[in-house]
């Protein structure tokens, strides 16, 4: 499963590429991103442990696969994961769009950078 990941993160689409310029080395409000990342059974676009957040950069294929998403979107779930998804159209369309609405989750979780004069003041 994990050379899996790996060949997904060097075979990356266009929209998971461009989504990761921005969500890589704590880019996304100081928080960690991982990208395809196996969370057994499953490999995940993107997640950030801290926030318990996935992301995921879907294409047409999806339209054909919906109750095989329901049940992997349902598991995650159950492991205290958020799931965010966002067609590969309107991240390469709107990618402001798209990181405003990860934000707005982000914003709602407690930043994992030290506070200014955090330890030993």
């Amino acid at each position: 499963m994990k050379a899996l990941a790996r060949t997904l993160r060097s075979d990356s689409i266009d929209a998971e590429r461009e989504l990761w310029k921005y969500l890589r080395a704590h880019r996304m409000a100081g928080f960690k991103f991982r990208r395809q990342m196996v969370i057994e059974p499953y490999i995940v676009d993107f997640v950030c442990i801290e926030a318990r957040l996935i992301v995921e950069a879907d294409g047409g294929q999806h339209l054909e696969q919906l109750e095989a998403d329901r049940t992997r979107t349902e598991f995650l779930e159950s492991l205290g994961y958020k799931i965010l998804r966002f067609w590969n159209h309107d991240i390469l369309s709107d990618a402001h769009a798209v990181l405003e609405k990860i934000r707005t989750y982000l914003n709602d979780v407690p930043s994992p950078q030290p506070s200014p004069g955090g330890r030993g003041s």
